[in-house]
């Protein structure tokens, strides 16, 4: 299909979301694949289906961009990126060598407004019966995480790799209907709670190996959605 999304599956909110809405929006459409690597849009396009202005699509596109969500380039439609193989191999391997550090160094610090914040969202996520909002709350779990390991930069490296995974999971086949990513944040959580580093790594390594499984087996093509982030 080469058409964008019809105004019946994207409805223009009633107010001027920000653009932290919107982007927010705007990614979980291209989770759920109603903007997909085929579609054609501009930043008109997309600012007439959300309702809102040209300039904050640009902004989102943009942010989009950085993450390698959106490719970019003078005199071309905006186009979702298509990963591969091998591009999904590097950024699991990044992935995991930031993330085991920055679940480190929360576990040093946990505060409790963080793990009351947290515990909101895993009960969101497990609410949460939209497969890209799904994916969507389940990357935003991995980022809140390592942003409370006080370390800007490691954090904001992860953000794009987070991202790209989530792309990867949506535009795979590979389905999973006994995979419930929420319960292994909780219990990511509750290892941080208790202090334990070494068991809240074993957590996030393990649940880094299922989306290794899952994204890197020969028969994983692309297409559909994934039950995890």
């Amino acid at each position: 299909m080469n058409s964008f999304a019809s105004p019946q599956t994207l409805v223009a909110l009633p107010f001027a979301p920000s653009v932290d809405d919107l982007y927010a929006r705007i990614f979980e459409a291209i989770l759920e694949q109603r903007i997909h690597p085929g579609s054609r849009f501009t930043e008109e396009s997309l600012a007439q289906m959300f309702g809102v202005r040209r300039s904050d699509v640009r902004d989102v596109l943009t942010q989009l961009s950085h993450q390698q969500i959106i490719v970019l380039r003078v005199n071309h439609r905006p186009r979702v990126a298509e990963l591969d193989i091998e591009q999904t191999r590097q950024t699991l391997h990044a992935r995991r060598l930031a993330e085991v550090m920055l679940v480190r160094l929360a576990c040093q610090r946990p505060l409790a407004q963080d793990m009351k914040r947290l515990r909101a969202l895993i009960e969101s996520e497990r609410q949460c019966t939209e497969p890209g909002r799904a994916l969507r709350l389940s990357g935003e779990f991995h980022l809140r995480l390592a942003q409370m390991a006080g370390n800007a930069p490691l954090a904001h490296f992860l953000e794009s790799l987070i991202a790209l995974t989530s792309l990867a999971l949506a535009q795979c086949d590979e389905q999973s209907t006994d995979y419930c990513a929420w319960r292994v944040h909780l219990e990511i959580l509750d290892a941080l709670e208790q202090g334990d580093a070494a068991k809240a790594e074993t957590v996030l390594n393990r649940h880094l190996d299922y989306l290794e499984d899952v994204l890197l087996s020969p028969v994983s093509a692309r297409g559909q959605n994934c039950a995890a982030g």
